[in-house]
C-alpha cells in the first residue's frame, strides 16, 4: 500500500511540473504583446497582439485605409494539449478557416512554428531584436522553391 501511495505522489508532482512548464511556453511569448508596425513603400501593416487569459493571446493584423481599419488575418496564440499553437485566418484564404501551426521551437527571443501539410507557408517565426523591434517570418517551398518574406516591425509607443 505504501509503494502506490508513493508513485501515485510521485507521478503527481512530476505531472504538476509538466503542467507549470507547458504553460510557461505561453509565457515567453508575452514580448509579442503590444502593438507593432511594418513599414513599406507600398503601406503600413500593423499587428496587434493582447492577452485574452493565461494560455491564450490574440493578434490582428490590419492597414489603415482612408482612415478605416482594414483586418487582413486574426491569429490566436494558444496554450492547449501540452503546446503552443499558432491559428491564423487570413482573409480570402483557407475558405476563411483557421490553420493549425505548431511549436517547432521557442526561447527567451524567438517562436517558431510550423504546419508542413500547409500550402504556403510552412512556417511561422518572430524573432525579437530589441524590446522595441521584432522580425516577423513567413517561409516553406511552393512549387519546390525556397521562399521566405521578412516583415521587420517596430513596437508603437
Amino acid at each position: 500500500m505504501g509503494t502506490r501511495l508513493f508513485f501515485s505522489i510521485t507521478s503527481l508532482i512530476i505531472l504538476c511540473g509538466w503542467i507549470t512548464q507547458t504553460k510557461q511556453d505561453i509565457k515567453k511569448a508575452e514580448w509579442l504583446l503590444g502593438t507593432w508596425k511594418n513599414s513599406s513603400s507600398k503601406d503600413s501593416t500593423f499587428e496587434q497582439w493582447t492577452k485574452t487569459n493565461s494560455g491564450e493571446f490574440t493578434g490582428k493584423s490590419y492597414v489603415l485605409k482612408e482612415g478605416d481599419t482594414v483586418i487582413k488575418e486574426t491569429i490566436r496564440l494558444v496554450q492547449e494539449k501540452g503546446t503552443l499553437f499558432y491559428i491564423p485566418v487570413v482573409k480570402n484564404q483557407n475558405n476563411g478557416l483557421p490553420v493549425r501551426f505548431n511549436l517547432k521551437s521557442i526561447s527567451d527571443a524567438e517562436l517558431v512554428f510550423e504546419n508542413m501539410m500547409h500550402d504556403f507557408p510552412q512556417f511561422i517565426s518572430y524573432t525579437r531584436i530589441s524590446k522595441d523591434s521584432l522580425v516577423a517570418e513567413i517561409s516553406g517551398t511552393i512549387n519546390g522553391q525556397e521562399r521566405k518574406r521578412n516583415f521587420p516591425m517596430k513596437r508603437l509607443k
